[in-house]
């Protein structure tokens, strides 16, 4: 076999090994994770327009991103505010922010310049890829009643697309949104959920005590999602109707984009709103067909729709194949399903712990993660009640929640790392989108969570040097310039790690299109092979990747299997 053809990208990371009294001992570190929004200069606050008319909209937003927008290395930061409502129409508008990484631990806001900051609508997410293969990330902000996408013109400002691209989602609530090749044709193709019909003239008026509260969510209709075909010339096709979505109508939030039965084409995992969820499965030619129901992931175990918010994919357990987590409300828990190959899905609620870690949360947010590299995938999910009456109607539920830290101990099963994690675990917020990405580069990855009419919270992860790690940047050529859909397995003597190029994810946001794998126990000195199965199927070996560093791998460059 002849040697990798890879280039670092990334900077060698740090040993984490500082000298000490004449030795080296491992680098002291207080916390997990460090609150360092203000001193990296994120300053931004989001707006959501809240009123006494208690619009629904006002407790759903807002998305958060982290991408490297202007291909220097270092991954930027946007961020997507509401909007004003008929009772709440501020002085100055409301308006997105971009921030360029500095490459310091600083941040500079740009957005203005770079034509981003404000759209016609109001704002819930953000989905960043690069849909025309041109080598610059653009993004997809989604909405009530639309929908935008700015083009990347690699000079660090954004020409809205929108009319010219035909992504018309008029008049609907869009939320998360994934970008997939569903028919591997090596353009990107997009899915947006929509939510539930809704209209600021349609004001719906609940009280709880006298005192306005937001509706259930069932007091609104579901809507249809969307399917866009990528036509290759910067514009798209609806072929919702086409491909079998148009039929399943409900309350989509959040979506995840992953091969979920290992046959080499992209599927789709839709967390929905009390309604089922679905598990929406690639059959080749351009149609998806429900499998939710036979997975045993639509329902809960009574019978009963989930409030389900946010939704990712990762290995928990090691066994090469995508689990699933959903973000649900309180008394629910956040649930957890285990991929066995074959239907059903094993749920997993309650002996993974989540259960009883999370039953009295209201999840949106959540993320799958090697926090410290141990290889085996962590939990990261931020929580925050949607009705602040919620606290003179029960005891027990605060309107802010704690995010949560849970640490896997190896067989798919979590603790609360509250008392390690950092001081923000210990804190209370009215949290919505969670990103995560290594934005400073030393392989720990960080994280960031927006919060309603706040400023967002950047965690800067303090396990650098740990354990020895690994990181792979994917770039097709034949496949999409992104690789999404992509699966990717590094093997370490007679371990295999197995994650995967996915989209959307979590709830309203977007992550480093990197993967980092956590060599718990392997010598930093001693290489590491690759295993790349491409968006098209094909098949390459990477072999003697040197840990500690990231790698940028390009299609077609491996030893074919």
């Amino acid at each position: 076999m002849r040697a990798i053809v890879a280039v670092a990208i990334g900077i060698l990371a740090i040993a984490g090994l500082v000298l000490r009294g004449g030795k080296n001992e491992v680098h002291a570190f207080s916390d997990v994770f460090s609150d360092v929004t203000e001193s990296a200069g994120i300053s931004w606050r989001h707006f959501n327009g809240e009123s006494d008319d208690r619009y629904l909209v006002e407790a759903m937003g807002g998305g958060v991103a982290f991408a490297d927008l202007d291909n220097d290395g270092w991954l930027d930061i946007f961020l997507v505010t509401g909007g004003e409502t008929p009772g709440n129409k501020p002085s100055l508008a409301p308006r997105n922010a971009l921030y360029r990484n500095l490459g310091n631990g600083k941040f500079e806001e740009i957005a203005a310049k770079a034509g981003v900051d404000r759209i016609p609508f109001y704002g819930m997410g953000i989905a960043v890829a690069d849909f025309d293969n041109d080598g610059f990330q653009d993004l997809l902000i989604t909405g009530y009643p639309g929908i935008a996408l700015f083009h990347n013109n690699g000079d660090n400002t954004f020409t809205d697309v929108t009319e010219k691209s035909g992504l018309r989602n008029g008049g609907r609530w869009a939320a998360s949104a994934a970008w997939l090749d569903y028919d591997r044709d090596g353009k990107l193709d997009l899915f947006v959920c929509n939510y539930a019909k809704f209209s600021f003239k349609d004001r719906k008026q609940c009280k709880y005590k006298g005192v306005n509260t937001y509706c259930a969510q069932t007091a609104y209709d579901g809507d249809v999602s969307a399917l866009f075909h990528n036509n290759g010339d910067g514009t798209f096709t609806d072929v919702t109707e086409r491909s079998g979505i148009g039929k399943i109508r409900g309350r989509a939030l959040g979506v995840v984009a992953v091969d979920v039965n290992d046959d080499g084409w992209t599927d789709l995992f839709v967390a929905r709103d009390a309604s089922s969820n679905l598990l929406l499965l690639n059959k080749h030619n351009g149609t998806f067909e429900d499998a939710a129901l036979d997975a045993e992931v639509a329902l809960a175990m009574d019978g009963t729709a989930r409030a389900g918010m946010g939704v990712d994919a990762g290995d928990v357990n090691g066994d090469g194949r995508p689990d699933f987590v959903v973000t649900n409300f309180n008394d629910e828990s956040h649930s957890l399903y285990l991929n066995l190959r074959s239907f059903p899905f094993e749920e997993k609620t309650v002996e993974s712990g989540l259960a009883r870690l999370t039953r009295l949360f209201v999840g949106w947010g959540v993320q799958f993660l090697d926090f410290d590299n141990d290889g085996s995938l962590d939990l990261l999910i931020v929580n925050g009640h949607v009705n602040p009456v919620i606290e003179t109607a029960r005891a027990n539920i605060t309107y802010e929640e704690p995010p949560l830290l849970l640490g896997n101990k190896g067989t798919g099963v979590f603790e609360n790392l509250r008392d390690i994690g950092g001081s923000v675990f210990q804190e209370r917020y009215r949290a919505r989108g969670l990103a995560v990405g290594d934005y400073n580069n030393d392989g720990a990855m960080d994280a960031i969570f927006t919060c309603l009419n706040d400023r967002p919270v950047l965690l800067k992860n303090n396990l650098y040097g740990k354990n020895a790690w690994v990181g792979i940047q994917l770039e097709g050529t034949r496949s999409n310039r992104d690789a999404i859909g992509a699966r990717v397995t590094v093997h370490t003597g007679t371990r295999q790690l197995v994650r995967w190029i996915t989209s959307g994810s979590s709830y309203l946001s977007s992550h480093d299109k990197r993967v980092v794998f956590g060599l718990n126990g392997w010598p930093s000195s001693k290489h590491v092979a690759v295993e790349v199965r491409w968006p098209n199927g094909a098949v390459e070996q990477f072999l003697a990747l040197a840990p500690n560093r990231y790698h940028r791998i390009v299609e077609g460059s491996g030893t074919p299997k």
